[in-house]
């Protein structure tokens, strides 16, 4: 699918509520990134990369996470800072992978990246509640690149 074509059939407002809603309980960061273009090679080390180049590695909780997804490709990625990793393990991840392909071979797009918030948020909230300690918040928006 061309990335035009998938960023038009997102419901933006929704998606950019459910960060909202979901960082207002934590001291972590949850972004998601859309990528352009082919992407070559593993999605998860190229969805590493990001995280890094966004500076969500940057936190002094070590609690961000990015779900980067690249339409054209048909590929997508779920990437934890290593402190929420920890906490969570492999299962939630495991977990949202699985949720949001099951979404995405519906062609429900919105509904993969607002249910994957609603679950990221919710382990955030309960390992990383957000406190006077919380650090300066980056612009909740979906990433285009």
């Amino acid at each position: 699918m061309r990335t035009k074509e998938f960023l038009g059939r997102l419901e933006h407002d929704q998606i950019v509520r459910a960060i909202r809603e979901a960082e207002s309980k934590t001291s972590g960061e949850i972004r998601v990134f859309i990528q352009r273009g082919e992407v070559k090679g593993d999605p998860l080390v190229t969805a590493q990369k990001r995280f890094r180049r966004l500076g969500l590695h940057k936190n002094s909780h070590h609690n961000d996470v990015l779900i980067w997804v690249a339409p054209r490709a048909h590929k997508f990625a779920v990437v934890g800072d290593e402190a929420i990793h920890q906490k969570c393990g492999k299962e939630l991840w495991r977990r949202l992978v699985e949720n949001m392909r099951e979404h995405f071979r519906n062609e429900k797009f919105s509904h993969a990246l607002v249910d994957a918030i609603h679950e990221i948020g919710d382990a955030l909230a309960t390992n990383f509640p957000r406190g006077s300690m919380s650090t300066g918040r980056q612009a909740d928006e979906v990433i285009e690149g």
